[in-house]
């Protein structure tokens, strides 16, 4: 909680039609930090990522629904019909952001696209994540992690273009989008403070991808060349008696004589094939061939002790369940506890942002439908009429808790 007892995002209310990861992951650190994140759900089944991954038979403590719906509330509304729709304009009235990340088109035949909701709602924010941006050859298609990776040159650049070509293990077009989507909410917040308009924005996880490639893509551009730093002839990965680890070699002056150094043999920069960065280039496999002889040779601890005794850059490789279980994923408050009903409580990741003003929020993710009654009551409708949508089906019943 902020010290004067109110988050930056207080006050806040986002509409939240995402599912999956992409759009969940944005809206869930809006409510990290305040906002009130109605989340809208199909009734009986809610969102993918509650049932995507098989986990408990009841699918009410699904993982990896958990991982990314924290401070949010559920209503499970029928949008096929004309009351299920009229709830959800009594939702846009109070509301200051939309969000939603299914195909281009899809609000827009539910009569929810942003040329309707700002004749509900002038100062909306309607915040759109897809697959590919809402116009293009590809505007139409389903959107996926993995077909961003593969479509923009992600996939096919890896540190040695010998090794096939594979599946990044981690959803990094997701997150990035993600965190993207959030970025363009708050400057739309922020430039609505000023003019007093809402505005639509869009976010791909298309343009996420060539967007954190940056760095490459001006070198092709502007040199018509490959950078590639997991290429780099002094850096890798390397195993070693006991598991492995990883070097960078770069950032100093006399880099391979450091390495050499360490390694306890002899200088190889006095080598005519290693002497300049371009002779590395060249015959990288040869050097990385003496590297691996004699990383394989000893311990982990033993080589990172000589690698940084020569202050060059180096780390263990970990799993996952290595470093959530790290002493400095503990300093930095990472993994938190969601208190969870008289429950267990739900461990989850913490947001990587970290405010000297404020601490986030920690409250469970919600049952589907959950909180349906108390948006209900909170929009101004009569208990009768909440009852008769919940009879109707409109809304799912759910009980708050």
């Amino acid at each position: 909680m902020a010290k004067n007892g109110r988050l930056p995002l207080d006050g806040v209310r986002v509409i939240d039609f995402t599912q999956v990861m992409m759009g969940p992951c944005a809206t869930q650190m809006l409510g990290d930090y305040g906002a009130d994140v109605i989340k809208i759900e199909r009734p009986g089944a809610g969102d993918l990522s509650r049932s995507s991954i098989p986990d408990d038979p009841g699918g009410l403590d699904n993982p990896v629904f958990h991982s990314l719906n924290r401070n949010k509330r559920s209503i499970a509304l029928d949008l096929r019909g004309e009351k299920g729709k009229q709830v959800v304009r009594d939702l846009v009235k109070t509301a200051d952001v939309v969000v939603n990340n299914f195909r281009p088109g899809v609000l827009d035949k539910l009569g929810f696209g942003y040329a309707e909701l700002k004749k509900i709602n002038p100062r909306i924010i309607n915040a759109v994540g897809s697959g590919f941006g809402p116009a293009g050859p590809n505007a139409h298609k389903g959107g996926q992690d993995v077909l961003a990776q593969a479509l923009t040159g992600v996939m096919h650049r890896r540190s040695d273009m010998a090794e096939p070509m594979s599946i990044y293990a981690t959803a990094l077009a997701d997150y990035s989008a993600g965190m993207h989507l959030v970025q363009g909410i708050l400057l739309a917040l922020y430039q609505r403070e000023r003019t007093g308009e809402g505005q639509e924005i869009n976010v791909s996880l298309y343009n996420s991808m060539l967007a954190m490639q940056m760095q490459e893509a001006a070198m092709w551009l502007m040199r018509s060349r490959d950078l590639n730093w997991g290429a780099m002839p002094l850096s890798g990965v390397f195993a070693t008696k006991d598991g492995a680890l990883v070097l960078v070699g770069a950032f100093k002056q006399h880099p391979l004589r450091d390495i050499c150094a360490a390694l306890e043999i002899a200088d190889l920069s006095a080598d005519p094939r290693y002497d300049s960065f371009p002779d590395q280039v060249k015959n990288r496999a040869d050097l990385q061939k003496i590297f691996r002889d004699r990383f394989v040779a000893n311990t982990t601890a033993h080589w990172l002790k000589r690698l940084e005794a020569q202050d060059l850059l180096c780390a263990p490789v970990k799993s996952l369940a290595e470093a959530l279980n790290d002493p400095q994923t503990a300093v930095n408050k990472m993994v938190v506890e969601v208190p969870n009903a008289g429950n267990d409580p739900i461990k989850l990741v913490a947001s990587p942002i970290s405010m000297s003003g404020a601490e986030i929020r920690l409250t469970r993710p919600p049952r589907l439908g959950e909180h349906g009654r108390d948006v209900l009551r909170e929009l101004g409708y009569a208990p009768a009429k909440i009852e008769a949508l919940v009879k109707e089906g409109v809304v799912a019943q759910g009980t708050s808790t």
